[in-house]
């Protein structure tokens, strides 16, 4: 089916916060003389007026948010209490003056500065003492930081706060580009004083472990104000509020989440710190300002700091783990750690989700819980891949103009035979005739929407085994994941860059297998070639797409929704067989199967798609054991799901 497009702005666009600053006072009745009653009455009329005139509140940036999956029914609360602190000179440790109202009146959150002022200096936004109490709410602060590059991930992340009605937040920025980009969109910022680039960073490359460190010492600045510290990763996304389940456990000095995929518990109890074997994995993880952790800290900064090489997660966990046990008591899930005083918890993977709990998985829902959040780890196409999983989730927020792209959308519905869904052992060969089977349907899509020129909605992608990094058995031992399931895009749809490899150390724990690895061999970059640019001149004109869940975004405009096409593949010659675009009858766009093939075989579009996808990983105890997918697989009549037999076999088919 083909999608209309075109037009302008959603009318569904819409603003998310007003701010209710309009209210009539009660007049008292005047048991006074007629005379100074109209009088008193009066000024009090034209007071009011005047304050309610001087607090009305602007427009705000985003519009409604898609709905979040409809398993999870997720409360909105409308964000009256949240607050932009006014900048000031104030250094840390500083109080504001009680007597001085000007500094603790605070702006909502979206609210944006009168453009007609100019921007302030940059001291201005130094983070102090005074800063974060200023926003804190029951003593805690929520908290994130990036460079411009991760701008529409900050803006979603903090967007799902201020819709769970949290205000109590604060955004470090890396670079004056995104520094400056947010106060103009009223969101509460602080400058790092970092100096990075706006440019995406890749994983493991020296500006990444830049990354990690500006978070330690980030962490260890904010402890002694004596707030409690929820510190995120940009490219997770709240979907409950944490702050009730946090306060749960008022004893932690630390709460973490971790990289666990095997459950410990079913409900949403702590996971058993004797099971949870995996990574802790530091992108959620809340800090309370006492002295162990503050100690923690110090001693965990003091460590990267001395050593560049070592990576921040990598440290934590080995200092975490220093010692490990006993248990604090029978029933809170805490374990003393570190140095024996330290009060740990491991947040369970079931509702504060990993990339691979959420998304492969699906844990909260065979458990039946509401997951608090969704952390993009364990996925395969850098920052494009991490976008795109958010995208498929309904949780990530973009722009009008990505729900109703120029030239319209053509979407189908795959046909997959029950036989390669549900039948026969899950295996390499069964798992690959499946995919196989959707790769041929994908590609014949793509050429039909480069002929139309309209944008690609990708079908559901389903897969029979997990891709992980190293070897397994189809699916992790002990893990919920179903087979077949349905898998991200980023399974089977993306490319390693034949960048240069570099060497970093990773901890991958996991029950029942305890396996450590150091100093681990790994590409620099893995992007999304799908979004992609590339010369047109060798590789055709680039071909757009969406996310498979895209035509079910609340956010997606109803003329879009309501103007479909169907299009029908017809004999070249015959009657009413047009050209591409050109629309035979009301309804009905007839294509010509025979362009379809010549454009399925044109140099340029195969140059293009045949990169589109990557690799499967891994083929326990084979070196190496990841097996290429092949865009045109059926043209080989010897294809078979096999691993490269020699060094130089291992390399993409083409």
């Amino acid at each position: 089916m083909v999608g209309g497009g075109g037009g302008g702005a959603s009318s569904t666009w819409r603003n998310a916060y007003q701010e209710i600053a309009n209210s009539k006072p009660l007049f008292v009745a005047i048991y006074a003389t007629v005379f100074l009653g109209i009088v008193f009455s009066s000024l009090y009329v034209i007071s009011a007026v005047y304050s309610a005139n001087s607090s009305s509140s602007s427009t705000s940036w985003l519009s409604s948010p898609p709905s979040v999956p409809r398993s999870i029914e997720n409360t909105r609360h409308a964000d009256q209490s949240s607050n932009f602190s006014k900048p000031t000179t104030l250094g840390a440790g500083s109080l504001p003056p009680t007597s001085n109202p000007q500094i603790m009146q605070i702006k909502p959150i979206w609210e944006s500065p009168p453009r007609n002022t100019r921007f302030p200096p940059l001291k201005t936004f130094r983070l102090t003492k005074q800063l974060v109490q200023q926003r804190v709410k029951d003593n805690v602060i929520i908290v994130t930081f990036g460079n411009y590059a991760f701008m529409d991930f900050i803006l979603s992340w903090v967007k799902h706060l201020t819709d769970l009605g949290l205000s109590n937040l604060l955004v470090g920025a890396m670079d004056t580009k995104l520094l400056e980009a947010l106060y103009w969109k009223g969101v509460p910022v602080f400058d790092m004083g970092s100096h990075m680039s706006t440019a995406d960073v890749g994983w493991g490359s020296p500006t990444f472990h830049k990354m990690g460190r500006e978070k330690v010492i980030l962490i260890d600045a904010i402890l002694p104000y004596g707030v409690e510290l929820l510190m995120c990763d940009t490219d997770m996304v709240w979907l409950k509020d944490p702050l009730p389940y946090l306060a749960r456990y008022p004893e932690a000095d630390v709460l973490t989440s971790s990289d666990q995929v095997v459950p410990t518990v079913v409900d949403d109890s702590l996971d058993l710190w004797q099971q949870a074997g995996a990574a802790y994995n530091i992108g959620i993880f809340h800090w309370r300002p006492t002295e162990s952790s503050k100690k923690l800290a110090r001693e965990w900064k003091e460590m990267l700091l001395a050593d560049d090489k070592i990576w921040d997660q990598n440290g934590f966990n080995d200092i975490v783990r220093r010692q490990l046990g006993p248990s604090v008591d029978g029933d809170s899930g805490l374990v003393y750690a570190f140095d024996g005083n330290l009060k740990l918890g491991v947040l369970p993977a079931s509702i504060f989700c990993s990339g691979h709990t959420y998304f492969v998985q699906a844990m909260y829902q065979q458990l039946r819980l509401e997951p608090y959040a969704v952390h993009t780890t364990f996925q395969y196409a850098g920052t494009e891949g991490k976008r795109h999983r958010l995208r498929e989730a309904m949780v990530f927020y973009d722009p009008p103009e990505y729900y109703d792209a120029p030239g319209g959308f053509v979407s189908f519905k795959p046909s997959i035979p029950k036989i390669m869904l549900l039948d026969g052992e899950h295996n390499l060969e069964t798992h690959f005739s499946l995919i196989n089977y959707q790769i041929k349907q994908i590609r014949t899509a793509l050429a039909i929407a480069s002929l139309l020129k309209r944008t690609l909605v990708m079908p559901p992608l389903w897969c029979r085994l997990d891709r992980l990094w190293f070897g397994h058995p189809g699916v992790l031992v002990g893990s919920m994941t179903r087979q077949p399931f349905l898998c991200p895009l980023d399974h089977v749809f993306e490319d390693e860059e034949t960048s240069p490899p570099i060497t970093f150390s990773v901890i991958l724990l996991w029950n029942p297998y305890v396996v450590k690895l150091r100093n681990v061999l790994c590409t620099n970059l893995k992007v999304n070639t799908m979004l992609k640019e590339q010369p047109e001149e060798e590789f055709g004109p680039a071909i757009n797409f969406r996310e498979y869940s895209f035509l079910d975004n609340p956010s997606l405009p109803r003329h879009v929704k309501e103007s479909w096409l169907d299009v029908q593949l017809c004999q070249e010659g015959a009657e009413d067989c047009g050209a591409p675009n050109k629309t035979s009858r009301p309804g009905i766009l007839r294509f010509p199967k025979r362009s379809n093939e010549d454009m399925r075989r044109e140099e340029k579009f195969r140059n293009r798609v045949k990169r589109y996808v990557g690799i499967w990983c891994c083929v326990e105890n084979h070196n190496p054991g990841h097996i290429y997918y092949d865009m045109y697989w059926d043209e080989k009549s010897d294809w078979k799901p096999m691993p490269p037999q020699s060094a130089e076999d291992d390399h993409p088919p083409w």
